[in-house]
């Protein structure tokens, strides 16, 4: 069993100020594989005064962008030494299978540091326009202290989208890992340490919802990050609403993946595996909408039954399983209630159902729905599970429309023969991030976010790098 019985404030093993722990249980043999200090609003107290002490009179936001990018590119190299302990880390705590973890979990984060240590070693901090009176100098400062909230489906995925710019910017951060997920966390805070971060510039407390919410509203903070749910979003938003203070917010999604008629599905379905059952569902990208014109709907419908019965389901750390556990208990208990949901709203499952493939773990059957419509909840909210709702369109105008017919607008896809067509789909779908042919798989350069419920402000990019920054500007005479 892994433990730690320290929390990481200041660029060091502190003891935490109470006695809790947070059990990290396996999904799939439910049992205890790791143990935590549980962090209290007192630590979450110290945290920020050591990112603010950080921030107010230490280095880091006073080194060059260039600089503080070449600590970045450090701490990218420490890192991908480390990436497969972190693919097993994650896999263990969260259930991911451990092909995601080696392509996903561990290498996109890699990735990100990559490319802001390269964006922020040429970024123009500061750049001269003309005024009406002379010249005016708009510079980029960072935005201060950083309060990152990160959730459990994809943690180093998430905490990087928020850490790789923030740290390039001159921000000072406190992470707070869901305690589902808290164990990987331990070995970035590690890698920190290794890069010779200047200390209190990272902070990593993992807590649950009342200390995360004392940490949101902590008057130290100047800007939140937060990734989960919209209604946890909402809330944070209020709070942050309250106080005047910058916040970014990536939250759910109900995505829907678009077949054309001239789609060939054989290679779609191949495509389709990834984007709609990735993580075993719990993401949320996943494009969880299939929509099927009725001339080829049943047909659509086989494609899709025959791919998910295609996924061997069991031990994630097996190579050959394509769909694990779900990661908690109450998530399991979640996603047959939305089965349940579709059964009794009148669709059919055509594939998986209520009978749970293994006694022991929290699995579900992977579940495809026919005969779903828009107006279903199966097809409006978000499941967060291996749940599939087959809808058919009539024309193409339609399913654009039943595409849009959502409160979210995160992602998105469409299938088709003809690419230069697609794109034209695609301009009329309105979400953050849609892929012709593919799922848009978040590319570090591009940035990523959503409309609607799905949240505010964008993440990655030079856009994620902006977030982090205030603008100035001066004016002068002479």
């Amino acid at each position: 069993m892994i433990q730690h019985d320290r929390l990481f404030i200041g660029g060091d093993w502190v003891a935490p100020a109470g006695t809790g722990t947070i059990d990290v249980v396996s999904p799939h043999t439910e049992e205890v594989v790791g143990r935590v200090p549980d962090g209290t609003a007192a630590d979450m107290d110290r945290a920020v005064a050591a990112a603010r002490e950080a921030f107010d009179n230490g280095p880091w936001p006073r080194m060059s962008m260039a600089e503080r990018a070449a600590v970045v590119a450090r701490l990218a190299e420490i890192y991908a030494a480390r990436q497969n302990e972190i693919a097993d880390v994650i896999t263990l705590e969260m259930g991911a299978p451990i092909t995601f973890s080696q392509l996903a979990q561990a290498p996109q984060p890699l990735g990100m540091l990559q490319y802001f240590a390269e964006l922020g070693a040429s970024y123009a901090v500061e750049d001269e326009r003309p005024g009406m009176f002379g010249p005016i100098t708009v510079r980029r400062e960072p935005v201060g202290v950083v309060a990152a909230v990160v959730p459990w489906n994809v943690p180093q995925f998430v905490i990087m989208t928020k850490l790789a710019p923030a740290l390039v910017a001159g921000c000072t951060i406190v992470v707070k890992p869901a305690p589902e997920t808290p164990l990987d966390s331990y070995l970035l805070a590690e890698m920190v340490k290794e890069a010779g971060i200047p200390d209190g510039v990272v902070n990593i407390v993992a807590a649950g919802r009342e200390a995360g919410e004392h940490l949101v509203s902590h008057p130290g903070v100047d800007k939140v990050a937060f990734t989960g749910s919209t209604a946890a979003g909402r809330r944070i938003a209020g709070i942050c609403g309250e106080q005047l203070k910058r916040c970014s917010l990536e939250l759910g999604g109900k995505s829907a993946a678009i077949i054309l008629d001239d789609c060939d599905l054989p290679s779609a379905m191949g495509f389709l595996s990834i984007a709609s059952l990735m993580n075993n569902g719990q993401a949320c990208v996943a494009q969880t909408r299939i929509l099927a014109s009725r001339n080829r709907y049943d047909e659509v419908v086989q494609a899709v039954a025959d791919m998910v019965t295609g996924q061997q389901v069991g031990d994630p750390a097996d190579p050959a399983t394509g769909i694990g556990p779900l990661v908690a208990r109450r998530q399991q208990e979640r996603v047959e209630g939305y089965i349940r949901i579709g059964l009794d709203e009148g669709a059919k499952a055509v594939v998986g159902g209520l009978e749970r493939p293994f006694d022991r773990g929290w699995y579900v059957a992977p579940t495809v729905f026919a005969g779903a419509t828009n107006d279903m909840r199966i097809a409006r909210e978000e499941i967060f599970g291996p749940v599939l709702a087959v809808i058919p369109y009539d024309d193409e105008a339609d399913a654009v429309r039943i595409a849009n017919d959502s409160d979210y607008g995160l992602s998105g896809s469409v299938w088709t023969a003809d690419t230069e067509h697609g794109m034209d789909v695609a301009r009329r779908v309105r979400t953050g991030t849609y892929g012709v042919n593919m799922m848009n798989t978040l590319e570090p350069s591009s940035p990523f976010g959503g409309y609607k419920a799905s949240g505010l402000g964008r993440e990655l990019g030079p856009e994620g790098l902006s977030a982090y920054l205030e603008y100035k500007s001066i004016a002068r005479l002479g």
